[in-house]
């Protein structure tokens, strides 16, 4: 039996575009929850969100009892934590600060088994070959791997045009707060200086054939980033939406007292 078909980068692959929530909440009932909600893709955060190694690999098991992708955003680009995780069976990682092609290089070596890459081989153990059930994962699994990488301030943006050109990374997601805090505008990613750079960077990675990918929870901005070229695009966050909901509440019924 081969690796299964990632339905994310297969989506990706054939110009789709697909919606997607960020969890920072690190939780199994509420990723279940988001799970459920209709995305067709999550990103399970452990570079903001507290998620270590273990509580990534639960969300993974109960997001596979839904329709919704999991994309798993390490802190950084370690070849050891991108091993962990590909054998704890995720199939799209997105990897932040990327600014440079060779960083890019690293990377598709990282989720690539040799002799192409150095992705270690232990497959028969883990989850992402379903233990041993998948025969043949090893020779099958690289086609099904999906990298993301995130450029995210003048560095990145200033080597794009090489990291577009590295074959393998399959998308490019541009990081509207950090990009605007690099750019001198912290806080404020609806500048014109920031919004200027972000649709410029998105309209490039889509001229490239790669995947322009963005976070926005404001519609204009993502109809904007969309008009632009985004094609997997995060539209929400569980702590945004538990947060606003919970504050709502809590000042209608605190507007009532005596």
């Amino acid at each position: 039996m081969q690796a299964p078909v990632n339905p994310f980068k297969k989506a990706l692959a054939e110009g789709k575009t697909v919606f997607g929530c960020w969890m920072g909440l690190a939780d199994t009932f509420s990723a279940e929850l988001v799970g459920q909600a209709g995305f067709d893709w999550v990103v399970i955060d452990a570079e903001h969100g507290p998620n270590d190694e273990r509580a990534i690999f639960q969300q993974l098991q109960v997001l596979a009892a839904t329709d919704t992708h999991a994309v798993v955003r390490l802190p950084v680009g370690e070849t050891w934590m991108i091993k962990k995780t590909l054998d704890a069976g995720a199939q799209t990682v997105l990897i932040p600060m990327v600014e440079s092609a060779e960083e890019a290089r690293k990377l598709v070596r990282a989720v690539t088994y040799p002799p192409k890459g150095n992705r270690g081989v232990a497959y028969p153990l883990t989850r992402a070959a379903r233990f041993s059930v998948l025969k043949d994962y090893g020779t099958t699994a690289d086609a099904q791997i999906c990298l993301l990488i995130q450029v995210e301030n003048r560095a990145g943006l200033a080597a794009l045009d090489e990291i577009l050109e590295v074959e393998g990374v399959d998308g490019v997601f541009i990081g509207p707060a950090d990009l605007a805090a690099d750019l001198g505008h912290l806080g404020d990613p609806d500048h014109p200086d920031v919004q200027h750079a972000i649709m410029d960077a998105l309209s490039r990675i889509a001229a490239a054939g790669k995947a322009p990918g963005i976070l926005s929870m404001d519609d204009d901005m993502t109809s904007r980033a969309m008009d632009a070229g985004a094609r997997f695009v995060a539209v929400g966050s569980d702590i945004s939406l538990l947060g606003q909901a919970a504050r709502e509440l809590a000042a209608k019924w605190q507007a009532t007292k005596k």
